[in-house]
């Protein structure tokens, strides 16, 4: 059965009318958000994390910085705290940078068309969409990861991912409706987060059954089309934990590359595809790279960690500075009873992780006085 545009656009917002995701960056059904800095900063956030991770992250920002110019005077270091844990520590870096072009170059205002929009650090061609249709009202086409998956299953597109793109976004244009595009555009992110999901999408209750050319085939989850997956590179190397006066050595990263300009332990280089055979726990002369002399530890096994181009394996070794001990680059000592307030992304929490919970278990093991 065709799919008829002006069909999908009315059947879905309606659906939206009665059951659209109550979100805090969001207006009502049939309103267009009164504040940019609130969807620009839910869709940074959005991208590549789920809405249920988000939450908590906007509501806190949003308390701590209510406004653009507000996040535009934050302090590097502690924006890069807050958003610890998010992940994709360059859209941290990005927000900061938008924010103080915002601010300063345009006085606390976003513009509303698509191309300002994309001049912003950080803003690319799905954020500007969104942003122009669901603050402004303007009609964009918006495609995130749901709408694509809704999209490629109502047409059946046989063309595999990602070169069916192109067609997806033409079909999206397609059906975008000129009135209340913002509405649509969350009415299908709804949709494909809530019912025409990734596994066992509910499509007895979808409001675009009776159009979707993948239903008809029975195997709506056949669609989108993917290409095989490549191998995902290794990598390895070492990490640091070294403690003085119950405080442990947190060096600032350059404010450039991976982690960039968060809190972390030291670490050598990571190479790639190396294989890293775990090693017992001893106490070992000064191993190659360390960043002070003296004995070590080192855990059993190492800390892994998946990121979205390679994963990596740490092996993670233990030391003691002494109190007179100058370390090297730009760090800090922070105390471990409040290791979990010092904003470390996920990497660095895992070996923390590891190495306290190793601590934990030598002292229940040690003999009670």
């Amino acid at each position: 059965m065709p799919v008829e545009s002006a069909s999908v656009a009315d059947r879905l917002l309606h659906y939206y009318d009665c059951h659209a995701r109550r979100l805090p960056w969001r207006a009502p059904p049939g309103t267009n958000a009164t504040d940019p800095y609130r969807v620009w900063l839910s869709e940074v956030m959005l991208q590549q994390t789920t809405v249920a991770a988000v939450i908590p992250y906007f509501e806190a920002f949003t308390a701590r910085w209510p406004t653009v110019a507000d996040l535009a005077a934050a302090d590097d270091a502690a924006l890069m705290s807050a958003w610890a844990g998010l992940g994709y520590y360059a859209r941290a870096r990005n927000l900061l940078a938008c924010a103080r072009v915002v601010a300063r170059e345009r006085g606390g205002r976003f513009p509303s068309s698509e191309a300002e929009l994309r001049g912003l650090p950080g803003v690319g061609a799905y954020t500007a969409a969104a942003i122009a249709a669901i603050a402004f009202g303007a009609r964009a086409v918006v495609v995130d990861a749901n709408v694509e998956r809704v999209v490629a299953r109502l047409f059946a597109i046989a063309t595999p991912l990602p070169a069916a793109r192109a067609e997806i976004r033409q079909r999206t244009d397609a059906i975008t409706p000129e009135a209340r595009a913002g509405d649509f555009a969350q009415a299908m992110m709804d949709l494909g987060a809530t019912i025409c999901t990734v596994r066992n999408p509910a499509c007895g209750i979808c409001p675009l059954r009776e159009t979707c050319a993948a239903f008809a085939t029975a195997d709506p989850t056949a669609f989108p089309l993917k290409a095989a997956k490549k191998a995902r590179p290794q990598r390895s190397g070492d990490v640091w934990w070294i403690v003085r006066d119950d405080a442990v050595w947190l060096e600032r990263r350059p404010a450039k590359g991976l982690l960039g300009g968060m809190r972390g332990l030291p670490t050598s280089a990571w190479i790639a595809d190396a294989s890293p055979t775990p090693k017992p726990t001893t106490s070992i002369q000064v191993p190659i790279g360390a960043p002070i002399g003296g004995q070590w530890d080192r855990l059993p096994m190492p800390v892994t960690h998946v990121f979205t181009h390679f994963a990596l394996s740490l092996t993670v070794h233990i030391g003691t500075a002494d109190s007179d001990c100058t370390m090297p680059g730009d760090g800090e000592w922070w105390p471990l009873a409040a290791i979990g307030d010092a904003g470390l992304p996920t990497l660095f929490a895992k070996v923390a992780d590891a190495v306290m919970n190793r601590e934990d278990a030598l002292c229940r093991r040690l003999p009670q006085p």
